[in-house]
């Protein structure tokens, strides 16, 4: 069966234009018949076994992917982690990883987790330990101005534990994380690209959270057989606070993210609107939907006091459930039916449409915003009118990417393949328009793709030069390292007519979503500023060991190749909070602050302060010793700490 589906579902055909493309043959694949939905069993059961395909070799580019030493990459790229819970930020074309953002887990390189600072960022417990110590990191996305990036800041969610977490851009470091209110598996999440009420404010401001996983609310014990009664809720956090501003309550679930434009509609495609608690029941119905947030008329909702809370939260929630909305004089959403268990919801970069990918249809629906608004304003009968398309494109299509020139790119994970397709010409074809044939490529990835994202592809300035697509099985691609296989990240042309596969590399399972954008969006500080620490050392005279009882301070400032103080007297039972600063002025002059058998260890960069806090309670000598290469004395940046018993 797997080597008979394989051979069917590829096309060795690759038309040169929009016009010259052929539509998928998708009758003859029977994905929607009987046997269709085995659904997941037909996923997991093609997932499983070898693809019966070669791997087609990589094609001369038109844009160069090779970045010799000392060049720089065009681009940066944005990575989600995943079960690390952190960030990875690439530079592309080369796909060379440049660094890790530590947020939603502990990192000993930079003492994320073991610092005070961040562990404050983290959120800890009233007996001191971190509240969460695991994350699941899944979409990323940065702040926007005019609709496009500005380079402040990055966003990131953590599905396991519903929380967001917010990154500063010109330091690279996670400043805020919030937990969501009775949320369960906060999936999707975007910013919105400028603010609706007020024209003059075009950036980001709030940023919109979906929740996945249908609770009781509140989820305290009460109703847990019953699913009919179980609800998720949509979520917006304030921008620069991170304080959650309103949820609205929903049927179903959400599962992606996106915002318009114009600031008006935010939207989340919805999978198990049946409320199902197990698959089969999740993919009963033929359709499911699209739901829009109309965001001005939820905030009046706020402002008015027309919502509601639930026990344990003060956050404002309104009612966006079917019932409360059929009217679309009063409306706070809109649902659109699009088909079944769609995966991925993303707009196009002209401002016009949504699309939605069918996963378990092998259909792309796109949605024109306009016609949304116009329901809400009484000028459209049916919501459903707003599909202006509902194309073909082949098997198990999730996510969708733009090039700015009107194509958009979705991957196909059970085809193992990336379409080429144009959105207007799909609109024609779906108006009766035969001729107008909208598949314009196809390439094969390896293997089952996911996520994909293009140069600036949701920006007003998306450019088509690159796609990178995360592919969830490697399979043969790479040496085998034992049962964990990497995933595999792949670097596609798109400049030219053709898609050209220019790229692969290996990654630790599993990445999610990503973004791409040019470099001169982002401009790093490569020092930090001490003014921004109130409790740093400022000069070497200021540092030293402060006693008030048992309550000792420890001052230390580092300059290579030396600590200050050099020795570090303490009592057994001392609850020492340890302040380093780091004096250096030298960009890459970091310095590290290890304790042995202590549990300690942090970076401090060029003129930042980090701190910890312990207690003394083993007695001996212990060296304190720079844990990050810095100077030719590097092995001899020490202090002794003594903690008399």
């Amino acid at each position: 069966m797997c080597a008979d589906l394989s051979k069917d579902t590829k096309q060795s055909v690759e038309p040169e234009s929009v016009e010259q493309a052929s539509q998928p043959d998708l009758g003859r694949r029977g994905f929607l018949g009987a046997a269709a939905l085995a659904g997941a069993g037909v996923s997991l059961g093609l997932a499983g076994c070898a693809p019966g395909k070669t791997s087609a070799p990589a094609e001369t580019a038109g844009s160069s992917v090779e970045v010799k030493p000392g060049e720089l990459d065009t681009y940066y790229g944005l990575w989600s982690g995943g079960h690390t819970g952190d960030v990875r930020v690439l530079g592309l074309p080369s796909g060379r990883e440049l660094h890790r953002i530590p947020v939603f887990t502990r990192d000993v390189l930079v003492g994320w987790g073991i610092t005070n600072e961040s562990r404050q960022v983290m959120g800890t417990k009233a007996d001191g330990s971190l509240q969460y110590s695991v994350g699941d990191t899944h979409h990323v996305h940065g702040s926007y101005k005019d609709g496009n990036y500005d380079g402040r800041y990055a966003w990131v969610n953590d599905k396991l534990n519903s929380r967001v977490g917010r990154i500063r851009l010109d330091y690279m470091v996670c400043d805020k994380i919030t937990k969501l209110p009775n949320v369960q598996g906060f999936h999707g999440i975007f910013p919105d690209k400028r603010d609706p009420v007020d024209p003059a404010i075009n950036y980001t401001t709030r940023v919109f959270c979906g929740g996945e996983f249908a609770t009781p609310l509140p989820n305290d014990g009460r109703d847990l057989e019953s699913p009919e009664k179980y609800r998720s809720l949509f979520s917006c956090v304030d921008a620069e606070t991170m304080e959650v501003r309103w949820q609205a309550l929903i049927d179903g679930n959400c599962d992606l993210v996106a915002t318009s434009y114009d600031g008006k509609l935010a939207a989340s495609n919805q999978y198990n609107t049946e409320g199902g608690t197990r698959y089969e029941d999740m993919m009963s119905a033929e359709r499911d939907a699209c739901i829009f947030f109309n965001i001005a008329r939820i905030e009046q909702a706020v402002r008015d006091g027309r919502y509601s809370t639930f026990a344990g939260s003060k956050v404002p929630v309104v009612d966006g459930t079917r019932a409360a909305n059929t009217d679309p004089a009063t409306a706070l959403v809109a649902i659109v039916s699009v088909p079944k268990n769609p995966h991925g919801v993303n707009a196009s970069p002209d401002g016009k449409y949504f699309i939605c990918a069918g996963k378990l249809s092998p259909t792309a629906t796109v949605i024109e915003l306009q016609k949304v608004l116009d329901w809400f304003d009484g000028k459209l009968a049916d919501i459903d009118a707003a599909i202006v398309a509902e194309v073909e494109l082949g098997l198990g299509p999730l996510h969708t990417a733009f090039d700015g020139r009107g194509n958009a790119y979705t991957t196909l994970f059970l085809d193992s393949q990336v379409v080429k397709w144009n959105v207007d010409a799909a609109i024609r074809h779906h108006g009766g328009d035969n001729a107008a044939q909208y598949v314009v490529d196809r390439i094969d990835v390896h293997y089952q793709p996911g996520h994909i994202n293009a140069s600036q592809s949701e920006t007003v300035a998306a450019d088509g030069k690159w796609l990178a697509v995360g592919c969830k099985f490697s399979k043969d691609r790479f040496l085998p390292i034992g049962p964990l296989h990497p995933e595999n990240e792949q670097l596609i042309d798109i400049s030219g007519d053709k898609m050209k596969l220019v790229h692969e590399h290996p990654v630790r399972p599993e990445p999610h979503d990503f973004i791409i954008f040019k470099r001169e969006l982002l401009a790093p500080k490569m020092l930090y500023n001490l003014d921004d620490f109130p409790n740093a050392v400022r000069e070497q005279k200021d540092a030293g060991v402060f006693r008030n009882g048992k309550e000792v301070t420890v001052k230390i400032a580092s300059v290579a190749p030396a600590f200050e103080p050099r020795e570090i007297r303490l009592k057994r039972g001392d609850k020492v909070t340890l302040v380093v600063t780091n004096l250096d002025k030298i960009e890459d002059l970091a310095h590290g602050f290890g304790i042995p058998d202590y549990d300690i260890n942090f970076v401090v960069n060029p003129q930042q302060t980090a701190s910890v806090s312990f207690v003394a309670d083993k007695p001996g000598v212990f060296w304190c010793y720079c844990t990050h290469f810095c100077h030719a004395l590097h092995l001899e940046m020490r202090a002794r700490m003594i903690v008399e018993a």
